[in-house]
């Protein structure tokens, strides 16, 4: 009985003494967490670190606009017929009946329905006129990508296409990829695939023929732009080595920026026509159908939020690291020690938080930063109340702890014996420690105090 009791407190000291020593879990990558509390020999503490939001289906934040603003089917009802069967024309669009309208809505439904749904286009009746169209995705938000987008036909993929990027919320805007049969005669440029590109050329704007060319109307339906592609580029091909990535990403605004958006426009040149030459007889084969659009991506929070809000039509992060602002990008009103700075994704696991850190806090809390990137921890060990309390009976005032006599340090954490001649249990300073002992020592003493008690009945039997 007494030694399986023994065996069950040695269990629970084991147990609790590594949980003690091992606060963060030995995966990472996710920068999930943006603060946590750590006991340290100092006593108990906040120890930040670097998050952002997880990855989501970014299209239901989004709003969509077409231009020209009447180039959706239906209005006035017209009939159009199949691509690959110019004969077979008993479809009809009408904006004033549900079951045959076909708005912009319906590219971000939920997949999976019977019938498809889709948004169309009107035919290419005025044709030799190019039949033009912009499709503008925005969030009003700085979004990271995460994975491919992919738009989804259900009229044959274009023939002639391009891809756009926005990182001003729709001033101005930059090539993403250039889509054609035939990208000599389109945009002049030789067609490449990713596959072309290396870890120099990977910001290259290219045109590609992989998602135009060989028309097949039942199978061939999507259009990429490939984002893990070029993320391989860095983790390898199945992203095993994101640490990889992300030291790019920390080190490179170039890269950084390329895979942020404010905004997405998708360009359509030429629709699908199924051969080298229009049929002039048949017109109304021709337009162009989008059935889905997938847009996966976060907010972009600087490193400095673990979450992303959509409130009154708007993405916005919940801050942490005492900052503010749509995306964390400044300090609040009383945390501007020092200038405001993003987070980095380095040191691997946790990176550095980089605090704002409150004002007329004096040189103290100047940043250390180490051969490894991680500002010291002594610039977060300021009182507000909030986060960061004063321990052993401090009150804080002014942002800074007004510690007991028994007390000092920036938190009241260390006894002021300690600085004394002899320490806290040395002959002069005539007191005990103060720091109450820790639970793996205590468990150490019951381990003991077991171990005595099994002895004794022993000894006794031997006299």
């Amino acid at each position: 009985m007494r030694f399986q009791f023994a065996l069950t407190l040695q269990a629970i000291w084991t147990g609790m003494c590594h949980a003690a020593m091992q606060h963060y879990p030995a995966a990472w990558g996710h920068y999930d967490v943006c603060k946590s509390q750590v006991y340290s020999d100092e006593g108990l503490t906040w120890d930040y670190m670097a998050c952002q939001p997880e990855a989501a289906d970014m299209t239901q934040f989004l709003k969509v606009s077409l231009d020209p603003p009447n180039i959706t089917c239906g209005d006035p009802p017209e009939t159009y017929c199949a691509l690959e069967n110019p004969y077979m024309c008993n479809n009809e669009c009408d904006a004033n009946t549900e079951e045959l309208a076909h708005p912009p809505q319906l590219m971000f439904d939920i997949e999976g329905r019977n019938p498809t749904t889709f948004w169309q286009s009107t035919t290419w009746k005025k044709y030799p006129k190019a039949l033009l169209v912009n499709i503008t995705l925005s969030w009003n938000k700085t979004i990271e990508l995460t994975d491919d987008i992919v738009i989804t036909f259900e009229s044959g993929r274009p023939e002639q296409m391009v891809l756009e990027k926005s990182l001003d919320y729709g001033r101005t805007w930059q090539p993403y990829q250039f889509y054609a049969t035939d990208c000599l005669d389109a945009f002049t440029m030789e067609p490449k695939t990713v596959q072309d590109l290396s870890q120099h050329t990977l910001l290259d704007i290219i045109c590609t023929e992989d998602y135009s060319r060989g028309y097949v109307w039942k199978y061939d339906k999507t259009v990429r732009f490939e984002i893990k592609d070029r993320f391989a580029l860095f983790a390898g091909p199945r992203l095993h080595n994101m640490a990889s990535l992300y030291g790019q990403l920390d080190t490179t605004k170039n890269l950084r920026d390329f895979f942020t958006i404010t905004d997405l426009r998708i360009r359509l040149l030429r629709p699908a026509t199924g051969a080298t030459v229009v049929d002039e007889s048949s017109l109304s084969r021709y337009f162009y159908a989008i059935s889905d659009i997938k847009v996966q991506g976060r907010c972009k929070c600087n490193l400095h939020a673990n979450s992303c809000v959509f409130d009154k039509e708007k993405l916005s992060c919940e801050c942490e690291h005492n900052t503010t602002g749509p995306d964390c990008g400044r300090c609040k009103r009383s945390y501007q020690g020092r200038a405001w700075s993003a987070g980095s994704y380095l040191p691997i696991p946790k990176g550095t938080a980089n605090i704002c850190v409150p004002n007329n806090i004096g040189p103290v809390i100047r940043p250390n930063v180490s051969s490894l990137g991680v500002a010291n921890r002594k610039e977060a060990r300021v009182c507000d109340n909030e986060l960061l309390r004063c321990q052993n009976g401090g009150e804080c005032v002014s942002n800074r702890c007004s510690c007991p006599a028994s007390h000092t340090g920036l938190l009241c954490e260390k006894p002021r014996c300690e600085s004394e001649l002899g320490g806290c249990k040395g002959p002069e300073s005539g007191q005990a420690s103060l720091r109450p002992p820790s639970l793996c020592s205590v468990l150490t003493l019951l381990l003991a105090g077991v171990a005595l008690w099994r002895e004794t009945p022993r000894r006794a039997a031997a006299l």
